[in-house]
């Protein structure tokens, strides 16, 4: 019933059951595809295998490790910890090597027996949820991410290198990691973070987003038009204002509070989602005890994507609007990613609630199909923001 695959890389082809390792794959096992194991790896393509990782919600091995297996897994894991540091000192690339052709084999029978009776603890403790299925594919998509790499290059970004402070800062992204690795569990929320180690796309600075371009000629941006205010109204059942929301709520929700610009709307909105003392806001339009009445029982929310965090009733509405949206978008990325399989077109990145894509000139025809897959959602149907470039900085409004 339970087996581990011995690398997370597609090429890296080998698993261990039964006691023994097993690196050809005409020799897996034929009920493998209804077996269970800790973690996705590329080359498992059975989408009946199941995880135990999902159902702790990214815990680590540690944090399920039942009382009596704590010495042996600690026992393992130092051991672990030295094979790496000494990998490091070596400077091997482990992208670039399987880790089973480094570490001995008597030591990943051990430690995988081990992994292996872990595994089952979970399956034995942990409830199956919704949620599971939207965190699998969402896993899935950020794999492909993290073994494709980024065109990272100065080429027509030499105004960068003027200054001291934006020259050293390009040159280590320039000489750093091409790659994104996201954590899928690196929030509460769900919204997307990135291990160490990652390109840091999250957090670069705005300006240096020039260094990137796109494999083939094009970045295409989507996003939703006031994310967190439409997924607000989606929760509650209201309209989708046609146009832009915080335009929408300056007619109409501050239509008789003096309020007469699309940023002091903005501003006023995200003043009440992350204040639950804001008075700003109308409840016929942004109820927030209908968000809570509906959203939020015994410290805990519970999302349409079946999510449970526990949180006091203070954070509660941000809580519930700041997953939701995160969810979606992922959602999102997952079917755009469905559609793109057989083309030349990629997801190159997430960023919060935005997805770049990376396309060719020839597939611009695709881009009124992916602008209504990305619109419709799980919620309503969201006013979507549509930009193009040739690179991640210089990307300005795309009209139909």
């Amino acid at each position: 019933m339970y087996f581990q695959a011995l690398d997370d890389k597609k090429e890296c082809v080998g698993i261990y059951y039964d006691g023994r390792l097993e690196f050809d794959e005409t020799k897996f096992p034929d009920s493998l595809s209804q077996m269970r194991t800790w973690r996705y790896s590329g080359f498992l393509q059975e989408d009946t295998i199941e995880y135990a990782w999902f159902l702790t919600q990214g815990k680590t091995l540690k944090e399920c490790c039942p009382e009596n297996m704590l010495d042996d897994l600690n026992k393992f894991e130092k051991k672990m910890n030295a094979y790496k540091k000494a990998f490091e000192l070596a400077k091997v690339n482990f992208r670039e090597h399987c880790f089973f052709d480094l570490v001995p084999h008597d030591f990943l029978v051990s430690f995988l027996e081990l992994k292996n009776q872990i595994t089952e603890h979970v399956f034995e403790t942990e409830e199956k949820t919704p949620l599971y299925d939207h965190l699998l594919q969402v896993e899935k998509l950020l794999y492909k991410i993290r073994y494709q790499n980024l065109n990272i290059n100065n080429q027509n970004a030499r105004g960068l290198f003027t200054s001291s402070r934006n020259r050293a800062a390009a040159q280590k992204l320039i000489a750093g990691p091409k790659h994104i690795d996201y954590n899928i569990f690196g929030t509460r929320t769900g919204r997307l973070s990135t291990y160490p180690g990652s390109f840091p796309m999250l957090t670069m600075p705005k300006d240096l987003r020039a260094l990137v371009k796109p494999h083939n000629d094009w970045f295409i941006s989507l996003d939703y038009n006031g994310a967190e205010a439409r997924t607000v109204l989606g929760l509650l059942g209201k309209h989708q204002p046609p146009g832009d929301v915080h335009e929408w709520n300056v007619a109409n929700v501050f239509a008789n509070k003096g309020i007469g610009d699309r940023e002091a709307a903005k501003t006023f909105f995200f003043s009440w989602l992350y204040n639950p003392d804001s008075s700003k806001i109308e409840e016929s339009f942004y109820d927030r005890d209908a968000l809570l009445e509906k959203y939020y029982e015994d410290g805990r929310i519970r999302t349409i994507f079946d999510r449970h965090i526990e949180v006091d009733e203070y954070k509660a509405v941000n809580y519930i609007v700041q997953s939701t949206t995160a969810d979606l978008v992922n959602d999102r990325a997952v079917a755009l990613d469905q559609f793109l399989q057989d083309k030349r077109t990629f997801i190159s990145h997430i960023v919060h609630d935005e997805i770049v894509l990376d396309m060719p000139d020839e597939e611009r025809y695709l881009i009124p199909e992916i602008k209504e897959i990305f619109s419709n959602n799980k919620l309503d149907s969201f006013v979507t923001n549509l930009k193009a470039g040739k690179d991640y900085m210089d990307i300005g409004v795309l009209k139909l």
